[in-house]
């Protein structure tokens, strides 16, 4: 007997049966072929329909419970819209299956193809959320290649191979910033004449580009951009001073960002106006002698324990370290393995703050500093002129 394949069929008749006494499915597809036998003239005889694949297999599902019958009959169809429903109703004149009495119901006749659309539409919402999920348009994706190859652009410049982008020979402006990752992130937004200083001492061969090019100076928005802008001013000629926003560093910042704060620089004489003489005043209107009343078990101030605490927690993890002066301010923050070069260059170093083991190197380059405090992780050295502190000693 012929079936529909499942992708010719249009419709699906959806019916329910009821049986006053036990009936088996051959029972109801019998009653089907045998009450509806010339009912509809030979164009819709059932039987034939079936062999020429118009009308797909039956589905039966019965229940017994009780010495009654009921269940489901499902019959897909590849007749036209009427005509479907002729036969769908042509179901329902079946009154005995078998011994017993029983009453067919028509549902439903469901269009496969409306169900084929939702579903088609509903999957196509589905992949569409995916790729957008996944994946960038290909505009932001355009835009990731060209960061790309911009970060690829960066050369080494001088004898100490300074990072600087590919612009800095033939342009006549400069853009100077602290370091390698300021480079990359001002290449990766269309900044090609920029140069890194590789830490807080000044480069001789930075100094001598600020003499004959226009020289703007990008650096972070904290005390230690401040030092830089003041060193380059010493061996420099500086013409504008960018900085990022209050607690922002210039690698984080985002093209926008990145015009917005160079849009916003400021002539030399008027930073040495606003900023340099006002952080000056703030100096002198912080100055306080260091509290010597109180002290713990180890010598130290409270206050200076618990300030230690709090910034070695936030270093852990992170391999970098802090440098603060006598008033506890921090005037700076960098990498551990910078700690020498850096020290050179900041005279007023009072304490250091570092995710790392304090080593005899370390506390033999304190010593000659000055520093006072050394606070690390651990500990593998001593020092008669250096206080020792370890993550041990502050409960960490």
């Amino acid at each position: 007997m012929g079936k529909i394949a499942p992708v010719s069929a249009k419709y699906i008749i959806h019916t329910r049966i009821q049986a006053d006494g036990a009936v088996d499915k051959p029972d109801v597809i019998g009653a089907i072929f045998g009450q509806t036998e010339g009912l509809l003239g030979s164009e819709l005889e059932l039987r034939e329909l079936q062999k020429s694949g118009r009308i797909g297999r039956i589905e039966v599902k019965l229940e017994t419970k009780g010495g009654k019958t009921t269940g489901t009959i499902t019959i897909p169809s590849s007749l036209d819209m009427a005509e479907t429903a002729v036969v769908a109703s042509a179901l329902e004149t079946i009154q005995r299956i078998g011994p017993c009495n029983a009453k067919i119901t028509v549902e439903d006749i469901e269009d496969i193809r409306v169900t084929k659309r939702e579903y088609v539409v509903e999957r196509a919402k589905e992949l569409l959320r995916r790729m957008l999920e996944k994946g960038p348009e290909s505009a932001e994706l355009m835009e990731e290649i060209k960061q790309s190859v911009r970060s690829m652009e960066m050369i080494e410049y001088g004898k100490e191979k300074l990072p600087a982008g590919p612009g800095i020979k033939e342009s006549d402006e400069i853009i100077v910033v602290e370091g390698r990752a300021d480079v990359i992130n001002l290449l990766k937004n269309g900044f090609r004449n920029v140069i890194g200083l590789n830490g807080t001492s000044i480069p001789h061969e930075v100094a001598e580009l600020t003499k004959r090019k226009t020289t703007t100076v990008f650096v972070d928005g904290d005390r230690g951009g401040l030092l830089i802008v003041k060193a380059l001013m010493q061996v420099g000629e500086i013409d504008f001073v960018a900085t990022a926003p209050t607690g922002k560093e210039v690698e984080e910042l985002t093209k926008k960002e990145i015009h917005k704060c160079l849009r916003a620089k400021v002539p030399i004489d008027q930073f040495k106006e606003e900023f340099l003489k006002g952080e000056e005043k703030k100096e002198k209107q912080k100055k306080v002698e260091k509290p010597r009343q109180q002290v713990s078990r180890m010598g130290v101030h409270p206050e200076y324990l618990k300030a230690f605490k709090d910034m070695l927690e936030e270093l852990i993890g992170t391999r970098g370290a802090y440098l603060l002066d006598s008033n506890m301010n921090i005037l700076g923050k960098v990498p551990a393995k910078e700690l020498k070069n850096t020290i050179r260059s900041l005279p007023d170093v009072d304490a250091i703050i570092m995710d790392e083991q304090i080593t005899p190197d370390i506390v033999k380059l304190a010593e000659r500093a000055g520093v006072t405090y050394v606070v690390g992780m651990t500990s593998s050295a001593n020092s008669r002129r250096v206080k020792i502190i370890t993550a041990k000693d502050l409960g960490i």
